[in-house]
């Protein structure tokens, strides 16, 4: 068999792929990026990032271009539009939306990913892959074959990859459906907003938002349209929003038009052998809350350097399997919170009953709060196996949990972070990375704003381990980041003196 050409081919070029694609170009993993589509989506949809996926952005140093793009929003309101106000004081230093078009999210990491150096090709369909000892052969619809080290497919909720592996997707098929487009409208807009505000107070499935210039982001529930297999038509838009509102607002001039259900599935499994799954090719819900786009890119993340290790040969015998174990059950509970959202989106009597109990409910803060840090994602604590606060007493439950943006003499631990490398947080001055230097880097600061001794930061930023013990230390970066290198590699490399822009550069 032939020598791998890549070392990860990547189905599917949405922004779980592109960033997948970048996160292993950081270390410089040969990264091949197929896509189906042989031009970009042209249609304009908003999307939200939530605060997690911002915090992903800034620690790669992307958050500025997302942001000169997009529209921030607070970050309330989004458990099944329930409007209540963002609480005060949440645990980041971007608590805020971004709504964004969803075709310049897809393009800024495409950007981000080909100026790391992956290659890109449009107009590629996988349709058959076999994997062995040693690698993947991928088939090209065109009757090409390629030939990787792994196979990732990021291909969406009708995966191809998924298929052909063979992995089972329970859960449930849709039940609803939703049109959802952006067109004109014929009426004034104080009464498609009088219309909008008398039907939302049973029906919260259905707005026109404005877009301004007469356009609408039109979204209405749909009962016996069309094949749902084909897009839906004008008319379709028109009888449904004379069945739901007793008028069709004179629409006209589609952008784009489209459907969506709520059926809910979750891939019984993340890996088999050398091919994976992230984002919709690994689970699909309702787009109630927003979490979909962020839930992938958030797979990628996860997946990224854990994939990297294994293939630059420092990976620990499990690293990799800790994808499935910790990113599978953010997938489920987020399947979950979907399913009862959707639940309280429904105009029956016992619903809405309970819509107005947790509307009343959302007045205590804790509650608003624990529903906000579910839906951005802030709230998830990794099982790492190991008791709550084991190293550091009565402090923090920070073990699993990611770390917020917080500051160090250098600025914003953020910037330490964009390469993709671990971080040692040491605020004793007197432990080392020691042979782990080429994969952690290393920050003495005793000023910084963490109140636990030190802190290892695995490269998707969360916590590896709190404590102040060296031994303890070793014990650790060998569990996430391998066996140290000879010890003749030299000391440890600090971030001392170097600003985080140089950090980022690889400068030093």
């Amino acid at each position: 068999m032939d020598s791998p050409t890549y070392d990860v081919i990547i189905a599917g070029c949405g922004p779980t792929g592109t960033m997948l694609a970048a996160e292993l170009r950081l270390h410089d993993v040969r990264v091949l990026l197929l896509e189906q589509e042989a031009e970009p989506v042209s249609f304009v949809r908003i999307v939200g990032l939530h605060i997690r996926s911002l915090e992903l952005m800034a620690m790669r140093g992307l958050l500025d271009r997302m942001v000169e793009h997009g529209r921030q929003r607070p970050a309330g309101g989004f458990f099944a539009a329930i409007a209540k106000p963002a609480p005060e004081g949440l645990d980041s230093a971007h608590a805020y939306l971004l709504g964004i078009k969803h075709p310049v999210v897809v393009r800024l990491l495409e950007e981000h990913a080909m100026e790391l150096g992956t290659e890109v090709r449009r107009g590629c369909e996988v349709v058959a892959f076999e994997q062995d000892d040693d690698g993947v052969t991928v088939g090209l619809a065109d009757g090409e074959q390629l030939r990787s080290r792994y196979l990732v497919g990021c291909d969406g909720g009708r995966s191809t990859v998924r298929k052909l592996l063979g992995v089972g997707f329970p859960g449930e098929p849709a039940r609803t459906e939703t049109l959802m487009g952006e067109m004109q409208a014929g009426v004034p807009q104080e009464e498609i907003a009088a219309k909008v505000a008398e039907v939302g107070e049973t029906n919260k499935q259905f707005w026109l938002r404005p877009f301004g210039s007469g356009v609408y982001q039109v979204v209405v529930p749909a009962k016996g349209v069309s094949d749902r297999a084909e897009p839906p038509t004008l008319e379709d838009f028109r009888q449904q929003l004379r069945t739901v509102a007793g008028t069709d607002f004179g629409v006209h001039s589609p952008r784009w038009m489209s459907r969506f259900g709520d059926a809910t599935r979750l891939a019984e499994r993340y890996r088999v052998g050398r091919v994976l799954l992230a984002g919709d090719a690994a689970h699909v819900h309702p787009p109630t809350g927003g979490q979909g786009l962020n839930l992938g890119v958030q797979d990628a993340f996860n997946l990224g350097w854990k994939l990297a290790a294994q293939i630059r040969g420092w990976a620990p015998e499990t690293l990799l399997d800790t994808y499935q174990t910790e990113r599978h059950p953010v997938a489920a509970d987020v399947l979950d919170n979907t399913r009862a959202q959707m639940e309280l989106h429904s105009t029956d009597p016992g619903p809405r009953a309970v819509r107005r109990l947790l509307t009343e409910l959302m007045d205590f803060d804790e509650v608003n709060r624990y529903l906000i840090e579910k839906i951005t994602a802030i709230d998830i604590r990794y099982d790492f196996g190991e008791p709550h606060n084991q190293h550091c007493g009565e402090g923090p439950d920070l073990v699993g949990r990611r770390l917020r943006d917080i500051d160090v003499k250098q600025g914003h631990l953020y910037g330490l972070l964009h390469r993709g490398r671990g971080l040692l947080l040491d605020r004793t001055e007197r432990l080392t990375v020691g042979g782990w230097s080429d994969r952690v880097d290393h920050l003495a600061d005793p000023t910084a704003a963490l109140d636990v001794p030190c802190a290892l930061v695995r490269p998707d930023g969360h916590v590896a381990w709190i404590g102040d013990d060296q031994q303890d230390l070793d014990d650790h970066l060998s569990r996430w980041f391998g066996p140290p290198a000879s010890q003749t590699a030299g000391p440890s490399r600090r971030i001392e003196g170097r600003t985080s822009n140089d950090v980022a550069a690889g400068k030093g």
